[in-house]
């Protein structure tokens, strides 16, 4: 592997591009017509244009990635997280074109992005499941018995979903009923699959996700878990690791439990076993996410581990660097999500061009970003402006030092949810970790406009 090609855009592209340089490995930027001034395509060793502005014509196009390779050279492409990052059959072409694609093998995502199929092998690990179908169900007389037995409310879920989507919740009978056909349609026109499956939904969890990283020789090890709970719409606002709410003991089962899924189901490369923990600290799996995640900057930081750096060297064919034993989580790490939007209006988007742009700086503070002043944010992608990552001692430390560097924070001619970092900053739930999945949810039902004058 020589010359990787990058198959994305923002933050993550020019994270990637870094992470090769640091191992002497030559990159190829692909970009939108959109993109044509983004900061990864000036990173880059060479960059190439691969379409129009929307991802159906460029980034998600899969024949011009692949002539984007022929024609620079590229041996390797890297996915990074969102487009075609969990897409087996892109895999599987690449694969077939001598393509190192740098990610797990096709029939591993295949497995566990069926989540009827990852749910089944988490099972069969001996890992914690939460109560619901054995599978797919098929027809609403099936739905019904299966929800009569495990109890309401609960979840009907497209099996292909992800990110919040595909997802509906019966309280009752009468709403399975008109959801459960409702809930196939969805799935149909969203993901072009109707299955969906059930399961018992777990009232007011905290969502806890475990990073592990394998390699080709069945080694595995876990770096911890990661706290995503505050999130707005099942789209995640601030990770933090370690999670206030795991003893050590609770940490060691419950990343000892997220290797036994992957080892089940022969994965290599990076991965995020994602859980549910309830109020009375039992976790039960959720999902895998076979890529990298937009907060592994979180591990990173609380281990020293470059998961990026380890990532690619496990798609070069070498061992893992690290054994369980040295693995080591120092102090207490937060990230907050900068997108461009406006709390005070529902988080509504706010494309637009960056007036200025200026990034807080000092010790213990990270920036994950592909912004700079002048750039034009278009409306076409995801709306995040940056990453902004701390690391204090402690979790008291760390959300001070959060708070001087939001406050050192500047970015003009758009909206972004600063504001909304620095309310939950001021939160005293927030403070206390007294807070679930849906308690930001919950806060703008109420109105809450995010502003520390409330």
């Amino acid at each position: 592997m020589q010359k990787v090609l990058i198959a994305n855009r923002g933050e993550i592209a020019v994270r990637i591009i870094r992470a090769c340089h640091d191992l002497g490995l030559q990159t190829v930027a692909v970009y939108s017509q959109a993109d044509a001034e983004a900061l990864h395509v000036l990173h880059a060793d060479e960059a190439i244009c691969i379409g129009e502005a929307p991802a159906a014509k460029s980034y998600l196009k899969i024949s011009n990635i692949l002539s984007a390779c022929e024609i620079t050279g590229a041996d390797a492409i890297h996915p990074g997280y969102g487009f075609l990052s969990e897409n087996a059959n892109f895999a599987s072409i690449c694969e077939s074109c001598g393509l190192n694609f740098i990610g797990p093998a096709p029939a591993s995502i295949t497995l566990l992005g069926d989540k009827a199929k990852a749910k089944a092998t988490a099972k069969k690990a001996g890992c914690p499941v939460i109560p619901g179908s054995e599978g797919i169900v098929s027809d609403l007389k099936e739905g019904l018995e299966v929800a009569k037995e495990i109890g309401y409310p609960i979840f009907i879920k497209a099996v292909s979903g992800g990110g919040g989507k595909g997802i509906r919740i019966a309280y009752s009978e009468e709403e399975f009923i008109r959801l459960f056909p409702a809930a196939r349609a969805e799935a149909d026109a969203s993901f072009s699959n109707p299955d969906v499956y059930l399961e018992k939904m777990i009232v007011d969890p905290r969502h806890i996700e475990v990073q592990v990283i394998g390699d080709k020789y069945g080694n595995y090890i876990h770096l911890g878990e990661r706290d995503c709970s505050i999130q707005r719409r099942r789209q995640k606002l601030i990770e933090e690791a370690p999670s206030p709410l795991l003893n050590s003991k609770l940490r060691q089962k419950i990343g000892q439990a997220a290797i036994n899924v992957v080892k089940e189901a022969n994965y290599y490369s990076v991965a995020t076993v994602e859980f549910l923990l309830d109020a009375d600290h039992h976790f039960y799996f959720m999902e895998v996410n076979t890529r990298i995640q937009v907060e592994h900057t979180v591990t990173e930081e609380l281990t020293g581990v470059d998961l990026l750096g380890e990532q690619l060297s496990v798609a070069m064919g070498n061992k893992l660097r690290y054994a369980q034993e040295e693995i080591s989580f120092k102090g207490h790490v937060i990230q907050f999500r900068i997108n461009a939007e406006n709390p005070a209006a529902n988080f509504s988007p706010s494309p637009g061009r960056l007036e200025y742009y200026l990034p807080p700086g000092g010790p213990h503070v990270r920036v994950d970003s592909a912004c700079y002043s002048g750039y034009q944010i278009p409306p076409n992608y995801d709306s995040m402006i940056a990453k902004l990552i701390v690391h204090g001692k402690d979790r008291l430390e760390a959300i001070a030092i959060g708070k001087r560097a939001l406050r050192e924070f500047h970015i003009g001619g758009v909206d972004s949810t600063i504001p909304f970092h620095l309310y939950m900053l001021h939160d005293k739930k927030f403070l206390h970790s007294d807070f679930h999945l849906s308690y930001i949810d919950g806060l703008i039902a109420e109105g809450c406009s995010f502003s520390l004058e409330e």
